[in-house]
């Protein structure tokens, strides 16, 4: 779908590395273009260990990888070069920073007004928290959303993926392909702006409508997502894995109830659990009488949305993502591959690269800007790219 669009990715951590990465799968020719010393590379814990990498797409896989000294004014002059070739720019610095390098929209503006580049990072551009640093965890508490998912003891819960850095990944992508419509009919360039911060509070209408200026009075608890009931929420199992049971309907509810023998709680469905306790412990009663594995058969034969909540351990081997293809698993022999993108039915799979950093640094820039060897030898030794590999 993006065959023929060449997007330049100047960003350093998983924003902009995610945003790539979904480009690259539509077709792109996405080069990520890293300075000497990139810490990011370094870190081998968390989403980037290599057994999570296995599973997760490689913060290079799918993309040419280019290593310029952007310290020195010849690096930053052939990351120019390279971006004004482009027909996308990614970056994720703290603003300003790219202003210094030479590599920012307004210069780069001059050389293609066609231009689109995107900027991600977690507060905006603009507004008084720009400049500060942060993770996931503070656009999260910034942004709202660890407020609103609380644990029973009221306590915010911290989730074991960076959801803001993915969504805004997911975000700027998305935008990124809406600005190549806009100058495919009008020949226009786009600068997007994309905090992290904004996308996860764009998820949260529903809950913070009422506390709004001009609203309040209507009770939020209600126009919020239907969280907990007792036919919406997570039950243990036998084994001490757990289902989500998100029979929000009354079809589905009735399905359930009719399905585990239990038609006098048919009229209790849209209850919340601090309004029907009994009812709640019952339930929780009754799916501990199967394990995860028994209330999964179940919720396959009975129409009643109920699903395993699976774990690091199990998903690789879900029903699911065996049925699709999705990944194949870490503990397989075979090479993994991505994450697939569905391309009219049908799924297009694609290796992980097999090249390291700075791998592609050399035909790139003779390709791209038709550098020749000597000259590229040249740049070799004065430590402005690395040796060819």
């Amino acid at each position: 779908m993006l065959t023929g669009i060449t997007v330049i990715d100047f960003t350093r951590h998983l924003p902009g590395d995610y945003c790539g990465i979904r480009l690259a799968g539509m077709g792109a020719e996405v080069i990520k273009v890293e300075s000497f010393g990139d810490p990011v590379r370094h870190v081998e814990t968390g989403i980037f260990a290599p057994e999570v990498q296995a599973l997760f797409p490689d913060k290079i896989g799918r993309k040419k990888s280019v290593l310029l000294n952007l310290r020195a004014p010849e690096g930053c002059d052939l990351a120019f070069a390279l971006a004004a070739e482009a027909d996308v720019v990614i970056e994720g610095f703290r603003p300003g920073v790219v202003s210094h390098l030479g590599l920012d929209y307004a210069a780069l503006r001059e050389a293609k007004p066609e231009l689109i580049y995107c900027s991600i990072t977690g507060f905006g551009q603009t507004g008084t928290m720009g400049q500060l640093g942060g993770h996931d965890l503070n656009y999260q508490a910034v942004s709202g959303f660890l407020g609103v998912n609380r644990d029973v003891d009221g306590r915010p819960v911290v989730a074991e993926i960076p959801l803001a850095e993915l969504a805004g990944g997911l975000f700027a992508a998305e935008q990124i392909c809406a600005a190549l419509v806009q100058k495919e009919r009008s020949e226009k360039g786009a600068y997007l702006d994309i905090a992290l911060v904004d996308v996860l509070a764009s998820w949260l209408a529903l809950r913070v409508l009422p506390e709004w200026p001009g609203q309040r009075g209507r009770e939020s608890r209600e126009t919020g997502f239907p969280c907990p009931r007792v036919n919406y929420n997570v039950y243990e199992a036998a084994d001490g894995r757990f289902v989500a049971l998100a029979a929000l309907e009354e079809k589905f509810w009735l399905n359930f109830c009719s399905a585990v023998g239990r038609e006098d709680w048919e009229p209790y469905g849209g209850l919340r659990v601090e309004e029907a306790p009994e009812l709640y412990e019952e339930m929780k009663g009754l799916f501990l009488t199967r394990t995860q594995a028994e209330w999964n058969e179940f919720g396959m034969e009975v129409d009643c949305c109920l699903t395993a909540v699976e774990e690091a351990d199990t998903w690789a081997r879900s029903m699911y993502v065996q049925s699709r293809r999705f990944a194949a698993s870490a503990y397989d022999e075979p090479p993994v591959q991505t994450p697939p993108q569905s391309v009219q039915g049908r799924m297009a799979e694609t290796a992980l690269s097999a090249g390291g950093s700075g791998a592609d640094t050399h035909d790139v820039l003779r390709n791209k800007l038709g550098i020749g060897d000597s000259e590229l030898r040249k740049y070799s030794s004065l430590g402005i790219i690395p040796d060819k590999k």
